[in-house]
């Protein structure tokens, strides 16, 4: 049903914005300036971009949508992170994320067009693009060099 797939990425997008802050906050190390950087504006393009239509678009097919920590928790699809991890550590676990909301907005695709919600869809392939973008980016922090 695309209601309940969109509320699971509601909180996984929630989930995913709270983890980049953090790192945002924590970050250390010779990349403090750039990853500082990088995480700030990765929270607020999914925090701007995401959250709110997503829940917009749970009212519009008639369902309520979540908002308390508690059932976030409950239908998120990634895990928070209570450790300060390394930077590369934080960076290897926001792209392991991406790719779960990779597979997520995928299966939203999916429910959508099965069920003729062309603008939900339209929304969601909006999404994957971005969220492609955001997995090229965090793949080439992580390179140690040229192949």
């Amino acid at each position: 049903m695309l209601s309940d797939a969109l509320k699971t990425l509601l909180a996984t997008a929630y989930a995913y914005v709270i983890k980049a802050q953090y790192f945002h906050w924590n970050v250390e190390g010779p990349d403090f300036a750039q990853l500082h950087e990088f995480f700030g504006e990765l929270y607020e393009e999914v925090y701007d971009n995401t959250i709110d239509r997503t829940a917009e678009y749970v009212r519009v097919l008639g369902d309520y949508a979540p908002g308390s920590f508690e059932r976030f928790a409950e239908l998120s699809q990634i895990v928070g992170q209570t450790k300060v991890p390394r930077a590369r550590l934080m960076i290897e676990e926001l792209l392991k994320d991406n790719d779960q909301i990779m597979q997520l907005l995928n299966n939203c695709f999916a429910a959508a067009e099965n069920e003729n919600q062309q603008g939900i869809a339209n929304f969601i392939a909006e999404r994957i693009d971005a969220h492609g973008k955001h997995g090229w980016q965090l793949r080439s922090f992580l390179r140690d060099e040229r192949a």
